[in-house]
């Protein structure tokens, strides 16, 4: 039987280990389920990502990463739809909105066609 011995160094080298481990999982993660969740890559895309990422796992992360678009279409689609959840989560109202704009346009600080562009994308976050 073999007796092991802890010492500082030897906790604090584990904990090291544990952390770089648990960073390789989560990153793998990451990038799996953004492959998964995208719809501009075709299904022979997605598994040329998936079986590069197998092969050579931290360097096929690494090119994804680098590869990866910074922002599709997709994306911009969830981002406006998290802005509108957050706008009504904050109690935003619609008629406040447009009462400011109708205020704007009164005093001539923007015309009649900026408030009718703004009325409508203010009706459309309710």
């Amino acid at each position: 039987m073999l007796a092991t011995e802890w010492t500082p160094g030897s906790v604090l080298l584990v904990m090291i280990e544990f952390f770089f481990l648990f960073l390789a999982i989560w990153i793998f993660i990451a990038v799996f389920s953004d492959i998964f969740r995208r719809r501009d890559l075709s299904g022979g895309a997605k598994a040329g990502w998936i079986i590069l990422i197998f092969l050579v796992p931290f360097l096929g992360a690494l090119i994804y990463l680098i590869a990866r678009p910074k922002m599709t279409e997709q994306d911009k689609e969830d981002l406006e739809r998290m802005q509108q959840a957050q706008a009504r989560l904050e109690g935003y109202s619609a008629a406040d909105e447009i009462a400011k704009l109708a205020k704007l346009r009164d005093d001539g600080q923007i015309s009649a066609e900026e408030y009718e562009d703004m009325k409508r994308k203010a009706m459309l976050q309710i």
